[in-house]
């Protein structure tokens, strides 16, 4: 977090778990599955006034830090619960409450995702409205291997964005009706986020373009 701007993304992985924006810019319901120093939750609580926000951080002492030294703030539309995050988003309450759902789960020492099962990531799945997007942060290094239980728990409806200077792949899973729209469209959104938000949805698109073989529509 820089000083002066705490309520800016600061790493490009981070700001690719906003991608969301061009598929369903309307939240009214994020969920995020890791909190770390809240960047993410406090971009959402700014940017999306519409949306409540919930931050689930299985660590009481990251939530104290986060809210102590990174400039969380308390408010009623920003929700942090500590807990674990497969329990909370398994919970019958949560299916097909979740517009959005961004997935950053690693340990202290950032060997890989918490949880990179099937199992999981079919319950982010349950737990998305129809319809609804999950962002997950994986690692190149790892990213076949974690991608593989993404793409069958979403039925193949998962697309991947370019590859962020530390390595970090963000994938992009879909709940509900059958995407088909031209490239065109989603340059055109691109562009409206780049300007209200400042960030480089463009080359998210054209990431995505290039992961279909430069195809004229994205059909997921």
């Amino acid at each position: 977090m820089r000083i002066a701007r705490p309520f800016s993304l600061e790493l490009h992985y981070q700001q690719q778990l906003m991608a969301p924006l061009v598929f369903l810019p309307q939240p009214r319901q994020v969920v995020q599955l890791g909190l770390g120093a809240g960047a993410l939750a406090k971009y959402c609580w700014r940017q999306l006034p519409q949306a409540a926000v919930t931050a689930v951080e299985i660590s009481a002492a990251v939530v104290a830090t986060a809210y102590q030294w990174f400039k969380v703030p308390k408010d009623d539309r920003l929700e942090i619960v500590v807990e674990d995050a497969r329990e909370f988003i398994s919970h019958p309450r949560r299916r097909r409450s979740v517009d959005w759902l961004q997935v950053d789960l690693y340990d202290a020492a950032a060997r890989g995702p918490v949880y990179a099962d099937e199992g999981f990531y079919t319950a982010c799945r349950a737990a998305l409205r129809r319809p609804g997007v999950a962002a997950f942060n994986l690692f190149g290094r790892h990213f076949e291997h974690d991608f593989a239980p993404i793409a069958r728990a979403f039925e193949d409806r998962a697309v991947v964005l370019p590859e962020a200077d530390a390595g970090n792949r963000i994938v992009l899973g879909f709940a509900g009706p059958t995407l088909d729209v031209p490239f065109t469209a989603l340059y055109e959104r691109a562009l409206e986020i780049e300007t209200r938000f400042r960030l480089p949805a463009r080359k998210w698109i054209a990431g995505i373009r290039a992961e279909n073989r430069y195809s004229e529509r994205l059909q997921v």
